[in-house]
């Protein structure tokens, strides 16, 4: 395999989407809280396998040939550097709409509590204890608690999994597999993890993802293709939107453990140009300031439903410019804080090293 990483164009554009997907799905989780197949995206929260699978593919691609020579240190330097930023800068949006939510009285939890959860939050340590977030580990930034299990299954790959060999990274994938299956058939479905009452279910989905994206890689399962970014964004949204009925567990296990390495296979081996490349090198950038920042507005409306029930052309119009707002929201997060402030980090790292 020849590309860099800033080569995988399609993945960088099936990042974006799945983004974008799980801000619409998260507005419609307030709508239709109960009866998920109500919910024209009802799947949309395995985007978050998604993410972990393709995690797996690129930690491997950027880091197995390398750690050796950077070390934990530098490898963990890295990803603190890459994630971390945007972890606080959640948290701080999350206390503020807690605080000033005008349809709830977030300071009946005590300021004790309130801050208490915010240590918490920017140190990835679940603090599922506040009012109104239904036990999420981390009820300021509640999609934290996927950036909880990344940072775990980041330690785990640099200690264990960079040391395996092919074979028995394939036997472990296997041993995933059947966790995350048996997880899927206890629970009924995939969506647990992000609170403290499934907390187990999380990393068997993290654990499977991650490790499937890697031996994609370590096997070499690309496809090279000419199908670009459509087909592969076709077969995503496929899964998304697939309907949700009571007690699918096996359909969504079949979905993570077989359709999202397929997708990321042929993602990887296609090949974008023109404003298409253009659009996916910008979703796929925009995809994490996006994931961080949009929650808080979720839960705000989802109060605000409760309580005035808008409904027709108004919920429609209001959802609509939300989403947009989350979008325009993450682009300046992005440009104005994300990107540069990640850019005199690694600086400073540089000049440090120097001085050493």
């Amino acid at each position: 395999m020849t590309k860099s990483v800033s080569y995988f164009d399609v993945l960088d554009g099936l990042r974006g989407t799945a983004a974008i997907v799980i801000l619409v799905f998260h507005y419609m989780e307030m709508i239709y809280p109960v009866d998920y197949s109500e919910n024209f995206i009802g799947h949309g929260f395995l985007a978050v396998d998604f993410f972990f699978c393709l995690s797996g593919f690129v930690i491997g691609f950027a880091y197995d040939h390398r750690l050796k020579t950077i070390g934990l240190k530098g490898f963990f330097i890295n990803r603190l550097i890459r994630l971390h930023p945007l972890v606080v800068l959640g948290s701080l949006i999350g206390l503020t709409g807690f605080v000033f939510n005008p349809f709830v009285d977030g300071t009946e939890a005590g300021w004790r509590n309130i801050w208490l959860a915010f240590s918490g939050s920017i140190l990835l340590i679940p603090t599922p204890f506040l009012p109104f977030r239904f036990g999420g580990l981390f009820p300021y930034n509640t999609p934290s608690w996927s950036l909880f299990l990344e940072y775990i299954i980041n330690v785990v790959y640099a200690i264990v999994l960079c040391r395996i060999k092919k074979f028995g990274l394939l036997v472990l994938g296997c041993i995933c597999a059947g966790w995350l299956m048996y997880t899927s058939y206890k629970s009924g479905w995939l969506i647990n993890g992000w609170d403290i009452n499934t907390i187990a279910d999380g990393f068997p989905r993290v654990a499977y993802s991650f490790t499937a994206g890697l031996l994609i890689f370590r096997f070499g399962w690309t496809f090279n293709n000419k199908l670009g970014f459509i087909f592969p964004f076709i077969l995503l949204m496929g899964v998304f939107v697939f309907p949700h009925v009571d007690n699918d567990w096996l359909t969504e296990a079949l979905m993570v453990i077989v359709a999202f390495p397929l997708i990321i296979s042929i993602g990887a081996g296609a090949n974008v140009t023109g404003w298409m490349k253009k659009m996916c090198i910008f979703i796929g950038k925009l995809s994490y300031p996006l994931y961080m920042t949009h929650i808080t507005t979720v839960w705000i409306f989802g109060d605000y439903y409760n309580k005035v029930k808008p409904q027709g052309v108004e919920l429609s119009v209001l959802v609509a410019c939300l989403c947009l707002f989350n979008l325009t929201f993450a682009y300046c997060v992005m440009r104005l804080f994300d990107e540069p402030f990640r850019t005199w980090l690694t600086q400073k790292r540089k000049q440090y090293a120097k001085k050493k």
